[in-house]
This record gives structure tokens, sequence and C-alpha cells, in this order.
């Protein structure tokens, strides 16, 4: 691309992060090599207010954040330096990074309302309302004949009729992430109850509920699509006596490579993520399944890259660059 961008970066504080695992991270240090412009900023900053009206036309709403320049490099202990604090017009950027972790809650909602003022002047990735619409656990129900059995309910029956018809099955939180509140329930485990009424007791969001599928024992395939096209793999593999893969659980990374099954499921949801802007997603296969799409802030690309030598993010800055190119004509 022959101009250098603004980049406002939407994410968790950066001083926390990993530099050798975190996706966001990589994201910055490709944009800067390009010679792109960055700002950080956490999402509770961000303020959305009437703006000023130029030479008479209508007031309106606009988004800023309280913002610093910022530059990275992969030092650690030293691996940001900020510029001055800012009141950042985000309506100015080129484009914003919707970078913050879940829990997809109605802060995070919220946060989607507000960026969707911006666009389509600024490019949002992901799209906000689609991330919006689709929660990771959610949208995949959209492709029932990839997934494994799957119920998301509150029905205190449902839940016992599909724990009779299936056996040994998984319990998700439907808004969580890195494996959080994710539990196993064999046949023989009398603790389901005790499970649900502590859920219930404190939340009023269903739950799902999938077959325990044990493929998981040889890992879960995390797969990065880029605007709808699969570009990398890695496998996780869960700790002794851990149902969960999580890298954040203890899940062990390892090159893996794709099959025919993952390339159809692929193929099936990746139209779907081109038309709704879900620029950076990836997806979790177990077997033969697919368990979860994930939209919000997906993470994966540092591992594919230490394995495969793949770096996606610059696919992922390929496309954004031309998804600018497209707007501005």
């Amino acid at each position: 691309m022959s101009r250098a961008l603004k980049v406002a970066v939407q994410m968790d504080p950066i001083e926390t992060v990993n530099i050798d695992a975190d996706s966001t991270f990589a994201l910055m240090l490709e944009a800067q090599a390009r010679g792109h412009s960055l700002w950080h900023y956490e999402v509770r900053h961000m303020a959305l207010r009437e703006g000023v009206a130029r030479q008479g036309a209508r007031r309106e709403e606009r988004l800023f954040a309280r913002a610093r320049p910022v530059r990275v490099q992969r030092v650690q202990g030293a691996h940001y330096e900020f510029g001055a604090l800012q009141e950042l017009d985000l309506g100015t950027m080129d484009v914003v990074l919707m970078r913050q972790d879940p829990p997809f809650d109605m802060a995070y909602i919220t946060a989607t309302h507000m960026l969707e003022h911006i666009q389509p002047g600024t490019l949002v990735v992901n799209d906000p309302a689609a991330v919006r619409n689709a929660p990771e656990k959610i949208l995949v129900t959209h492709f029932p004949e990839l997934m494994p059995p799957t119920m998301i309910t509150w029905d205190l029956e449902a839940i016992r009729a599909f724990r009779a018809e299936h056996r040994d099955i998984i319990v998700k939180p439907l808004f969580g992430n890195g494996g959080a509140g994710v539990f196993r329930i064999k046949p023989d485990d009398e603790n389901l109850g005790a499970l649900l009424e502590m859920h219930f007791a404190r939340s009023r969001e269903p739950l799902m509920f999938q077959r325990y599928e044990p493929a998981v024992r040889q890992g879960d395939k995390r797969i990065i699509l880029v605007d709808g096209e699969a570009m990398g793999a890695i496998n996780r593999v869960p700790a002794a006596g851990e149902a969960r893969s999580n890298m954040h659980v203890g899940g062990r990374a390892e090159k893996v490579a794709m099959t025919a099954r993952d390339r159809e499921i692929c193929e099936a949801i990746g139209p779907t993520l081109r038309e709704q802007g879900m620029i950076f997603v990836g997806i979790d296969v177990i077997g033969d399944w697919l368990t979860e799409i994930n939209v919000t802030s997906p993470t994966g690309i540092q591992e594919i890259a230490r394995f495969d030598g793949v770096h996606l993010e610059r696919a992922i800055w390929d496309r954004i660059e031309a998804k600018i190119v497209d707007r501005i004509g």
C-alpha cells in the first residue's frame, strides 16, 4: 500500500501481554513494519458524545478515546513505548482493531454499538455489528451439519434429556473465553445438578451443552481464517487430567496439518464470515466436528508462525489494506 495508515488498537493493557503468544502484538509489529502509525487505548477510555458541527451541518455523535501513540518491539520487559496521552477522534482513524478479550458481556456489546458510529469511514476489524450478532458459541449453531450434538438452554428437563441421550457431555458458559467455566460431566458424575444450581443462581444466561468428543485427547485444532479463507492451523493438546485444551489452562500447542474435513468445514463457513466483515477468525475443530467460531479476539498466529513459518499477520494486513483501497477507490 502506498500510504501509511492511522491505526487505533482497542485492547487490554499492553503491559500485560505475552509478546511471544499474543496475536494483537504480532498485528501491531506488522503494522509498524509497514509504516503505519499506531495508537493504543482500552475500551474503558472511549467516550461517545455530540461533536461540533462544521459549516452549519447537522451535529452528530462522535467517538473519542483517551489514547497514546505507541511503538512496539519484541523485547521482553521493554516491548512498548508510549507517546503523550491525547484525545483521539476515532472517526479520523483509517483502521480500528477491536481486540479486547471477552467476556462477551453488556460492556463488550456496548463497545460494539459505539464503534458503529465511526463506520464506514473507519474500517473496524472485525466488523462490530457482526461481532455483536455472532458470539462464538452461537454463530456456530448456524452450521448444525458441521457440529457435534449441541444444545443451548435454561430448561432443566431438556438438560437432563440431553445428558441421558449422550451421557458424556461438555457444559460451557456462552460468553466466556480461555476455557473458563467449561466442565466435562461423565456418565457417573453426580455434580451436574449442583453445577446448574450454582450457575443459574448467579446468571440469567443459558448454558451450552455438547456431546463429549474423545478425539479431544488428540487435540483441539485451532484454524485461522483470513477474510473467509483458511490459512493455518495449530493443534492444542489437553494437559494430563484436563478436559480443556485451551493454552490458558495448560494446553500444549503442536504442529498440525489441515485435513480434507477441516477444509470442508472452512469452505462451508468462509463465505458467511467474508460477507459479515470477519477478517480475522479462529475456529475450533475436534475430530471431524466444528465446536466454536471465535470472532472477538482470536489467537494462534504466533504459534502458527513458530511451527510453520507462516506469518498470518501479513495476510491479515494485506486484506485490511486491500479493503481500505477499495473504500477510497
